[in-house]
């Protein structure tokens, strides 16, 4: 629950203040710092090493040994990140061609650097299951980016508005790192904890830049290709319709991580683990992605305002994205908990080809629309098949108990994502009556279909939740 609190607050202070100013901003001034983001993305991801996951991953409870050199070794990859950005700012830009972009990404290149200097003793928060100390950490960073975009932008409506939200955001957790956990760095560097810390986390970094190019890489190239305006367009559809898999979905994974590793020794315990993640984000997020696609047409006038309807159909084929990403999002967590990070690296690889030998294709023939319904079409085939194939196989789990767990959210999403059509075609409305009636009537209907599902079948949601409950009673 602290997890969920942390994604549902720090989303949503995002996405309201995105709301906010996508009412104050124009589309291409989203494209700029979106060319910012994708620049420190691609640095961050290029140099990832996975300190992080390999602390959580220990079985150690006590890791202060570690803290030190992994300070040393975070703060030496956040000031390369930012010499590399300062000095390649101007040259990204012209990629781009897009020369104003340059100040944009020399001031975004702030945050690697603070956070290498950040308290490393913060990772305890995750390998101790300490998500309420997380909640405080990080979600007070997302009213801060929030209070200083939006108020910029309302004394000042330019593209500095988001630059500063973001740089802000990072100064203040920087300094809130001390504060809220007593470890104290010092700098001192032991090369067999080094050694060792970036043994493990040298599958997280190929796994990491791979995960940059099927992540973002859409980005970059449709930037590219087409245009800064296009890019904020399709970056604005990918946000919104990802909700599903970026953060509810991250939520279970976020605390998967840390409970896989302390099972990994149990596999009885680890394969019903594994079930029940599955189980509970299969019923959150399945229903959201049908949901986004079905609301689309109405909530991006109504929400996002006129100048944005280009986004609705990206919007709506990336919500499927959103739907089959959200089911498997934990599986990384299986692989990494396991020991085989390797795997992660070498799927996202073949993601990576397949995306690379659509995309010019399907962006010249369609847009924005045919990056879109690549990177859908590559997840559902071949990358869906394959990771509930390794993950059953690497956990000795019934692959169809992997797919009924699915099957049973799916039935139920997909007559309340059909019935509600069907009425919407009907029914001849503004679009705010039909975004306003559309949600709640969503939920009442998906619940609806579930209730009979969890009573009269195997599904075991119903237990689940029975159980949730009483833990937080």
């Amino acid at each position: 629950m602290w997890a969920g609190g942390i994604k549902l607050s720090s989303r949503f202070l995002q996405v309201l203040m995105l709301i906010v100013l996508a009412r104050l901003l124009a589309p291409r001034q989203f494209g700029l710092v979106g060319i910012a983001l994708i620049s420190l993305s691609a640095t961050r991801n290029f140099s990832q090493i996975g300190l992080k996951t390999a602390l959580i991953q220990h079985k150690s409870e006590n890791i202060d040994d570690y803290l030190d050199t992994a300070w040393c070794l975070e703060a030496a990859r956040g000031a390369v990140i930012f010499g590399v950005l300062f000095a390649f700012a101007p040259v990204i830009a012209g990629v781009f061609d897009e020369p104003s972009a340059t100040p944009l990404i020399r001031v975004i290149g702030v945050g690697p650097l603070l956070f290498g200097l950040r308290n490393p003793g913060v990772v305890y928060f995750r390998k101790d299951l300490e998500f309420h100390k997380e909640f405080i950490y990080k979600v007070s960073g997302g009213f801060v980016q929030f209070f200083v975009g939006v108020g910029y932008a309302l004394v000042s409506p330019t593209v500095w508005a988001l630059v500063f939200a973001y740089a802000s955001a990072d100064v203040f957790r920087f300094g809130l790192s001390y504060f809220v956990h007593d470890y104290r760095p010092w700098p001192s560097f032991d090369v067999s904890i080094a050694k060792e810390l970036i043994d493990y986390g040298k599958w997280i970094t190929a796994s990491s830049v791979f995960y940059f190019l099927y992540k973002e890489g859409d980005d970059a190239f449709v930037g590219w290709f087409i245009s800064a305006t296009a890019l904020g367009f399709y970056q604005y559809a990918y946000r919104i319709a990802d909700t599903p898999s970026s953060e509810v979905s991250e939520v279970f994974a976020s605390v998967s991580f840390p409970a896989y590793s302390k099972l990994q020794d149990d596999p009885a315990e680890f394969r019903q683990a594994l079930l029940a993640t599955t189980r509970l984000t299969g019923f959150v997020t399945i229903p959201m992605s049908l949901g986004i696609a079905l609301v689309a047409p109405s909530f991006v006038p109504v929400v996002l305002g006129s100048e944005w309807t280009r986004i609705i159909l990206p919007m709506q084929l990336l919500a499927l994205y959103g739907l089959f990403h959200s089911i498997t999002r934990n599986f990384g967590s299986v692989y990494k908990a396991l020991d085989r990070p390797d795997l992660i690296a070498k799927l996202s690889a073949l993601r990576v080809a397949c995306i690379a030998i659509l995309i010019w294709p399907a962006a010249e023939r369609f847009g924005i629309e045919g990056v879109a319904l690549v990177v859908v079409g590559v997840y559902v085939f071949p990358m869906l098949p394959l990771d509930v194939y390794i993950v059953s196989r690497l956990t000795e789990t019934d692959s169809m108990a992997l797919v009924r767990e699915w099957f049973y959210p799916a039935v139920a999403a997909g007559g309340m994502f059909g019935g509600l059509w069907q009425v919407r075609k009907l029914i001849e409305v503004s679009p705010l009556v039909e975004l306003v009636v559309l949600i709640p009537t969503g939920v009442v209907v998906y619940t609806a279909i579930c209730f009979p599902l969890a009573r009269y079948s195997p599904w075991q949601i119903e237990s689940d939740i029975r159980s949730i409950a009483g833990s937080l009673g």
